[in-house]
């Protein structure tokens, strides 16, 4: 039986990533954890993020997150960061003054800006709700995914790559900004697949059925 380890650091919507991967694979073997043993022997490794950066960073070094990523990561296995779980893999954020973070990937999350705009009109930041993402690779995790499906997001900061040829997908909100990463055994996305209805389900679906090869 097939095993995901959901990286508990209390900053994540683990049940509910927890509970659509049963949907999409019952029976599969799903741990929401923080013991190292269990992330280390799992199949798979989900890092999961909801709110501040300064506190999600805060409590990854404190339980020793930060070890069990790089761990997962080096050994091969599939490894998905879900929206501040991918933020998390840049290298810094604007967020909380500016914060350090795990460095996996080169570039750093920028908030939108007081005055976002579009057609003369301000938007609303958090960018929350339903977008278009654009699929800018062919990737085992976008398998069974139209072009410019739409994904539900809930942030306020944004990710932009540096290094231009992971950038997995790309969404607009006013400006361009990256919401899927992709480098070996490592996709990230910004969006929240768990809330993503039938695509985002499709999305973990092709997660519990990929080999980690890109």
């Amino acid at each position: 039986m097939a095993s995901v380890a959901v990286i508990d650091y209390g900053m994540g919507n683990l049940h509910s990533v927890a509970k659509a991967l049963e949907t999409v694979e019952p029976g599969v073997d799903v741990r929401v954890t923080a013991d190292p043993a269990q992330v280390a022997s799992a199949d798979r490794v989900i890092l999961p993020g909801v709110g501040a950066i300064r506190d999600c960073m805060a409590e990854m070094l404190k339980l020793g997150v930060d070890r069990e990523v790089a761990q997962a990561i080096s050994s091969g296995k599939p490894f998905l960061g879900i929206c501040v779980g991918m933020q998390a893999l840049m290298q810094c954020s604007e967020e909380n003054a500016g914060v350090d973070c795990l460095s996996h990937f080169q570039g750093q999350v920028e908030y939108f800006g007081a005055d976002l705009q579009e057609d003369g009109e301000r938007l609303k930041v958090p960018h929350m709700g339903w977008n278009k993402v654009s699929q800018c690779i062919d990737h085992p995790l976008w398998a069974g995914i139209e072009q410019d499906s739409r994904f539900y997001f809930v942030h306020s900061y944004q990710v932009q790559a540096e290094q231009r040829a992971l950038v997995a997908g790309t969404c607009h909100y006013g400006i361009d900004f990256d919401v899927a990463l992709a480098r070996d055994n490592v996709f990230a996305v910004q969006f929240h697949p768990e809330k993503s209805s039938k695509v985002g389900l499709q999305l973990l679906k092709n997660f519990l059925n990929w080999d980690g090869k890109p």
